[in-house]
């Protein structure tokens, strides 16, 4: 059986080579008879594949070699007072557990407590960028340099709403990283992340930028930063990699790493990287930075509004080609958009002649300028084109915004019962806002419309609306009372309607789909 398995491998490698022989005859004469010229397929040779593919490692390789000097470990230590200690556990001033943690006589003492995150030197004279949270409520800071030496750092200042901070140590001569251009930066450009992960000194992590003007305003760490535009990137990051460089393939700062998302969807830094990583854009963080070096502290321009996205089903129904744009929800009437005419449900589609993408965008280009500073905003109100000219007072300190009334020019509230004061349509269960109402849903007494007070789970509107929604007007068309929701909402017939809501305050839009 063996010698036949021979023969057929045998006589199958005699075949072969015979139909190599014969294609190559065949060509060769086809060649003689043809003056047409025949394309040749070059292979490379594997001794420059291997000299390309060391090149472009050593290409890499001298970027981080470049970069890395300005990388710089931050050590701080923070002491707890005692009484911040009893502040926080009430057990402490209960009798029952001073039993067994020492009674009356023994108080509560100072602790230590140290955190270690990186920084970028970008100046040679000692200015250090990092994060805010690397250095908040330090009482010392020590930098460590790549090559072993250590300073005393003091900070020169931080701002909360960016978690961008500067520290200085008294040093001159320093390796320093070339600010770099966030905004040219693309996605799917490759990046390298520097820091002190864990401890591990000048870890260098590579990926691409994943992706830009990320908001995390959503929940966890992120809630509490109120101007963000992220950079993401799938380089690895980890606790200890805040404050530290994000450079792209010119060794240039593009980014300030800042916070992760770990497992179970959350944000911070006690887990590992799973690739999903954020840094502060560079050219934000250098306004900040140059302020904090010639100030102390941050002016952002404010126009005292509260902003929301467009949904793309809502852009027909309000005189828009696309979702691009800002809703404004509400509006303080003693801020600077309240005084130069801003009426909630206006839409910001334009500031200096260049469009707005959504609310971040807008919010972006708002603090950019100093208060005192005119903007001219392009806005569509009731599906017609103005321009509102805003002087921007300053930002205020760790808020987005003032709490306020909507700004609406309503008198009164429609709020008299009529057909026992309720209705239904398309599922939506409606009720007469009365004053008590409206205090119930935290809406301004002034406020004219109906509240929702249930919705059928099986209708079309249970994805779009919820219990608690006040609703002012069906197509732009106001609502006063019961009847005129019901009467604007048959009218639509069978074709989606466009209801614009006010929850606690904040005036928006939705779209109901037909059955």
């Amino acid at each position: 059986m063996s010698n036949v398995v021979q023969f057929r491998r045998t006589t199958a490698i005699l075949t072969l080579v015979a139909a190599s022989i014969g294609g190559g005859l065949i060509a060769a004469f086809a060649v003689s008879h043809n003056s047409a010229p025949v394309g040749v397929v070059a292979r490379a040779d594997s001794r420059s594949d291997i000299q390309r593919v060391s090149g472009l490692s050593n290409s890499f390789a001298d970027i981080i070699e470049k970069a890395s000097p300005a990388v710089v470990k931050i050590s701080s230590t923070r002491v707890i007072k005692a009484s911040e200690q009893q502040g926080s556990n009430p057990f402490m001033s209960d009798p029952f557990f001073q039993q067994f943690f020492g009674g009356r006589g023994q108080q509560p003492r100072d602790q230590r407590e140290s955190g270690l995150g990186s920084g970028v030197l970008v100046s040679s004279s000692g200015y250090i960028l990092t994060n805010n949270h690397v250095i908040d409520k330090a009482t010392t800071l020590t930098v460590e340099l790549s090559d072993g030496r250590t300073f005393k750092g003091k900070t020169v200042g931080a701002d909360p709403q960016t978690d961008v901070a500067v520290v200085k140590i008294s040093a001159d001569n320093l390796p320093s990283m070339s600010w770099g251009n966030s905004e040219a930066a693309r996605v799917g450009d490759l990046c390298f992340a520097i820091g002190n992960p864990f401890g591990q000194d000048h870890t260098v992590t590579m990926g691409i930028v994943s992706a830009k003007g990320r908001n995390l305003r959503e929940g966890g760490a992120g809630a509490a930063l109120r101007v963000q535009s992220f950079i993401q990137t799938d380089a690895a990051i980890n606790p200890g990699n805040s404050g530290g460089a994000l450079i792209n393939a010119r060794g240039e700062l593009i980014g300030m790493n800042t916070m992760i998302l770990t497992g179970g969807n959350s944000f911070g830094g006690e887990g590992g990287s799973i690739g999903i990583g954020f840094a502060v854009p560079s050219n934000m963080a250098k306004q900040v930075f140059d302020q904090l070096v010639k100030n102390g502290k941050v002016s952002r321009g404010y126009m005292g509004v509260r902003l929301s996205d467009v949904k793309v089903d809502e852009a027909p129904f309000l005189g828009l080609k696309d979702g691009h744009g800002a809703v404004v929800s509400s509006v303080d009437k003693d801020g600077p958009g309240g005084k130069a005419g801003l009426k909630a449900t206006d839409i910001i589609v334009g500031i200096d002649g260049k469009a707005v993408a959504d609310s971040n965008d807008l919010t972006m280009a708002v603090i950019s300028h100093q208060p005192g500073e005119t903007i001219s905003l392009d806005i569509i109100r009731n599906t017609k084109p103005m321009t509102v000219k805003v002087t921007l007072a300053q930002r205020p300190t760790g808020l987005e915004a003032d709490k306020s009334n909507d700004g609406d020019d309503n008198s009164a509230n429609g709020g008299d019962k009529d057909d026992n004061g309720s209705a239904t349509v398309r599922g939506i269960h409606v009720e007469a806002l009365t004053a008590d109402l409206a205090q119930q849903v935290g809406v301004p007494p002034s406020t004219k419309g109906v509240v929702i007070t249930s919705v059928d789970a099986d209708s079309s509107a249970a994805d779009s609306v919820a219990r608690g929604m006040v609703i002012t007007a069906v197509n732009r068309e106001p609502v006063a009372n019961v009847q005129d929701f019901k009467r604007l909402m048959d009218a639509a017939g069978n074709k989606s309607v466009l209801l614009t809501y006010n929850i606690n305050g904040q005036a928006g839009f939705v779209v109901v789909q037909p059955k």
